[in-house]
């Protein structure tokens, strides 16, 4: 009798990779899932994105998948990478220039109509995964500015800047949106704020490199409250201004010189300009670490310590809320803070302060999940020179500083814009 034998396969089914959700604002968090592995198994999960500036950007975790076979970033330990222990976000907030890369690179969104595309990848192991095809990817999406967003851009010879605004009937509160020293015209907080159902307006008051405007008076900034508080979408006496380095100085001196930023007789900018002189006359006290990367706070220290460059704190008379980095290396904002903090309750003001100080934080507190920048690089107006400046921070307290400062603004802004009638809040 003759008998056959019938050989089976057992063919292994392909690992499944989803992140959800996979399309979302850039402060919203996702869970990224892998199925179908090999059990208690070394694997690698990736993040790519290739910047708008042509550069690739990259995190990644070393997992050990579980009896059956899984590998969830939400629940399960990172064993190593470019970070440690259990990040559901990691693989955003640890992003860092892959090996090569140009230096003092900082990731920031250019066009906010457009998303983000980060790839996430599995690989086998946890050893030279670069060199290795993935198992399986997936693209996802992180948006700025969120479904139905308008946005209009403001370019003419009295001012220039982005306005958004929320879908739906409104009204709604208005925000000011003021940067740094770095110059241009950035929009991705803006966008992420009208997101969250303001109406925005993200101000450039000079260009890149250049800290100097056709105009740099604060009829410049009058005029651009008066467009953001006349618009029809705008409730007129809930617009706040939030700010950051630079911008801050402005912010101090609007809500301090001015109870109603439309009716009343603001200073010139001669104190930008005395500010603008004296800054100068300290660069000697710039400092350089072993990466020959500059240290500025020497400068603002200097500076906190000449009363005619001192906004007068004591006559801001609404809601007011500092965030501070401990390890700030650009500017002594600690100081600043306490000084501020100082004067103001002197004045029988301080019940209108809130503070945030934040250890092993930097300057650039950024909105949630954006990857640390601990130096980057900076134009120097007055030499045409690029430099790198030391912002400061270690990249995981830096970035828990900024997912819980950012949900504490929102707050902030939720209560004093939304909740009450305040007229200008930063």
């Amino acid at each position: 009798m003759l008998q056959g034998l019938i050989k089976i396969s057992h063919i292994s089914p392909p690992p499944i990779l989803s992140v959800r959700p996979s399309r979302a604002l850039v402060d919203e968090a996702f869970e990224v899932l892998v199925e179908n592995l090999a059990p208690v198994s070394p694997f690698t999960l990736r993040s790519l994105h290739h910047s708008e500036d042509g550069d690739d950007w990259e995190a990644y975790g070393h997992y050990f998948s579980d009896h059956s076979g899984r590998v969830s970033v939400s629940e399960d330990l990172s064993f190593g990478g470019t970070y440690s222990g259990m990040e559901p976000m990691g693989l955003i907030w640890s992003m860092r220039p892959v090996p090569g890369s140009r230096t003092g690179l900082r990731l920031r969104k250019k066009d906010v109509t457009t998303p983000m595309l980060i790839t996430v990848s599995l690989y086998n192991g946890h050893e030279d995964f670069r060199g290795n095809s993935p198992l399986v990817s997936m693209v996802t999406e992180r948006w700025y500015m969120g479904p139905g967003i308008q946005r209009i851009e403001i370019s003419d010879e009295e001012l220039r800047g982005g306005l958004f605004v929320p879908p739906g009937p409104g009204p709604f509160p208005g925000i000011l949106d003021l940067w740094g020293g770095g110059g241009g015209l950035l929009e991705y907080r803006s966008a992420l704020l009208a997101s969250r159902g303001y109406v925005c307006l993200a101000l450039e008051y000079f260009k890149t490199g250049q800290m100097k405007s056709t105009d740099m008076s604060f009829e410049y900034f009058e005029k651009a409250y008066r467009v953001l508080k006349d618009h029809p979408q705008v409730i007129p006496d809930r617009v706040g201004i939030i700010s950051l380095c630079l911008g801050t100085i402005v912010t101090l001196s609007l809500v301090a010189e001015s109870s109603d930023i439309t009716h009343s007789q603001v200073g010139r900018w001669e104190r930008w300009e005395h500010w603008e002189r004296l800054s100068f006359s300290m660069f000697n006290k710039i400092r350089v670490d072993e990466n020959n990367h500059q240290i500025w706070r020497d400068v603002g220290l200097a500076l906190l310590k000449e009363p005619s460059m001192k906004v007068d704190v004591a006559k801001i008379n609404c809601p007011l809320m500092l965030v501070n980095g401990c390890d700030d290396q650009n500017w002594c904002s600690v100081e600043t803070a306490d000084d501020i903090s100082k004067t103001m309750d002197a004045a029988g003001k301080g019940h209108l302060l809130t503070r945030l100080d934040y250890p092993d934080t930097g300057h650039l507190i950024e909105p949630p999940f954006s990857p640390h920048c601990v130096a980057g690089n900076f134009m120097v107006y007055s030499s045409n020179e690029k430099v790198i400046q030391r912002y400061g921070g270690k990249t995981k307290p830096h970035s828990d500083a900024q997912d819980d400062s950012w949900r504490k603004i929102l707050s902030f802004l939720r209560r004093h814009l939304y909740s009450e009638r305040a007229k200008l809040s930063t």
